[in-house]
């Protein structure tokens, strides 16, 4: 019997246009009504959840930046585990050689390398990576846009970034050359001191290896006394599938997930521009079974 849903926010939760539908919300609600517990899953950090969700009264979990944090249902923080900042110092110099956009991402700010204006110009090369139809004159007009300029410090260099002794949570890499991001993946992965996976295909994110979606839900649901055949797992892209590899019991895809997402997920919901969660969760409260097709 399933009594905990956990599930990522972009791609997933949200629609295309990064928001929440209606009919998600209230699929939610009912579930929780029914006495289902519900975790938020994601690759954001804290404030950037909170403002996804701002205005839709929805009390949950919060597994958040991929793992390296837990918040409980009061939003006061469980665990967290964070990069070594001479691990990320050796991260940034095999950087150096790549030609990527980096971000540093904590508890609090995204940290960029650079001069104000180069850091704009990231953040405009950012924003157009997931609105390729946008000019750059409405991007700077888009409140995503606006949100992530005022969420971000410039740093000159890594030096002063390091003695600014920020605490963090991950590194975001993203590109338009996507076959260059997966070399630079194979590179990194040799690291085991660190997880290396991506929310889209023009970005990588780098963890610690123990901050990883999977086990860290693993362990959280465990210590309120959930079995992993309880939970059912909602995601779309690689840095789910920590969740969607392992035997919880219900591991659900989005239409829109990578290939190889799908495969491993144990079932396929419809997509995350048809409410795809919001239509899994009306299914298994009319107790029905999930077929592999959606």
């Amino acid at each position: 019997m399933i009594k905990v849903i956990a599930s990522d926010l972009d791609g997933t939760l949200l629609n295309d246009g990064h928001a929440l539908d209606q009919r998600t919300v209230e699929a939610i609600r009912s579930a929780q009504e029914r006495g289902i517990r519900f975790i938020v899953v994601t690759g954001r950090n804290f404030t950037q959840t909170m403002e996804q969700l701002e205005g839709f009264d929805i009390t949950c979990d919060f597994v958040l930046a991929s793992g390296a944090e837990v918040r409980d249902e009061r939003r006061r923080l469980v665990s967290r585990v964070t990069m070594d900042m001479g691990v990320c110092e050796e991260i940034c110099g095999e950087l150096e050689k790549w030609p990527v956009s980096v971000v540093f991402s904590t508890d609090t700010y995204d940290y960029r390398i650079g001069t104000p204006q180069e850091v704009e110009r990231s953040l405009i090369l950012q924003a157009q990576n997931f609105h390729v139809d946008m000019s750059e004159e409405e991007i700077r007009a888009d409140p995503l846009f606006l949100r992530m300029s005022q969420n971000t410090r410039a740093s000159a260099s890594f030096e002063e970034l390091k003695n600014a002794n920020p605490v963090v949570y991950k590194i975001f890499l993203f590109s338009c050359d996507v076959v260059m991001l997966k070399r630079l993946s194979a590179v990194l992965s040799k690291d085991r001191r660190i997880a290396v996976a991506a929310s889209f295909e023009t970005n990588l994110e780098i963890t610690d290896v123990r901050a990883q979606k999977g086990p860290v839900l693993k362990a959280y649901i465990e210590s309120l006394g959930y079995g992993m055949d309880e939970v059912m797992v909602f995601g779309d892209s690689t840095n789910d599938a920590s969740m969607l590899s392992m035997d919880f019991g219900a591991t659900v895809a989005m239409e829109n997930a990578m290939p190889e997402v799908k495969e491993m997920a144990k079932y396929v919901t419809k997509s995350n521009q048809e409410a795809g969660v919001a239509y899994a969760i009306e299914r298994l409260l009319e107790d029905c079974t999930f077929s592999s097709s959606g």
